[in-house]
């Protein structure tokens, strides 16, 4: 059975573009046009996948997202105009799976299309370590993990996107939400007391990787 892809997006012509795209790809599309029509439609019917706009007129896409994780944990693509680094992890934090910057290739929005939906397919293996967005917990082989705020902001954003280097620039703006003396020395330190927390309750396992000059990634 083809994948219903809700799209959510408030250009006329955009929306139609990436519903041809997404039809031609073998997907059953369905447009949306305000943040208010998707939601009930979600809640009554949720589909396969979201791909959501962050600007619409009436709820936008960071309220529609955190409405929908508070009942559902489909998979959201989240698209935006704004390409500030902050504007990306909102989204992120929110719960989306993943974003893309306007102007987009629609090939490539049907490419990450197919991943989200691959990694989050019924079926899929368990990860060893699970976020709970709505407890704001985390667990490593079902064991939950003492965090402190700062370095659950890390782990979680890590955790959404796994494989993806995070440099120590956005990792500091995620420890900064709740702490404003914050430096990259401190990242270093946030993500060494992970990795001893992790190795704690799973000696051995050391899934954080550092990539020289570039950051930290969480390999799942």
């Amino acid at each position: 059975m083809a994948a219903e892809v809700y799209i959510v997006e408030d250009e006329p012509e955009l929306a139609a573009l990436v519903a041809d795209y997404a039809r031609a790809a073998g997907y059953l599309p369905a447009v949306f046009h305000d943040g208010d029509s998707a939601l009930a439609a979600i809640r009554a019917r949720p589909p396969s996948l979201v791909v959501l706009d962050l600007m619409l007129p009436g709820i936008d896409g960071l309220g529609l997202c955190r409405a929908v994780r508070a009942f559902s944990e489909v998979p959201i693509i989240m698209v935006t105009a704004k390409v500030e680094e902050i504007d990306r992890l909102l989204g992120l934090e929110t719960g989306a799976d993943d974003y893309l910057c306007k102007p987009f290739s629609p090939r490539e929005l049907m490419a990450r299309i197919k991943v989200v939906l691959r990694r989050t397919r019924t079926g899929a293996p368990p990860r060893p370590i699970a976020l709970d967005e709505g407890a704001r917990r985390i667990t490593i082989m079902g064991q939950a993990l003492t965090l402190t705020p700062s370095e659950y902001q890390m782990l979680a954003a890590m955790a959404r996107r796994p494989g993806q280097v995070f440099s120590r620039a956005q990792l500091l703006d995620l420890a900064r939400h709740d702490s404003l003396e914050v430096t990259d020395r401190a990242v270093d330190s946030h993500i060494k007391n992970l990795r001893r927390k992790i190795a704690a309750l799973h000696p051995g396992t050391d899934p954080i990787g550092s990539i020289y000059g570039l950051g930290y990634r969480l390999d799942l």
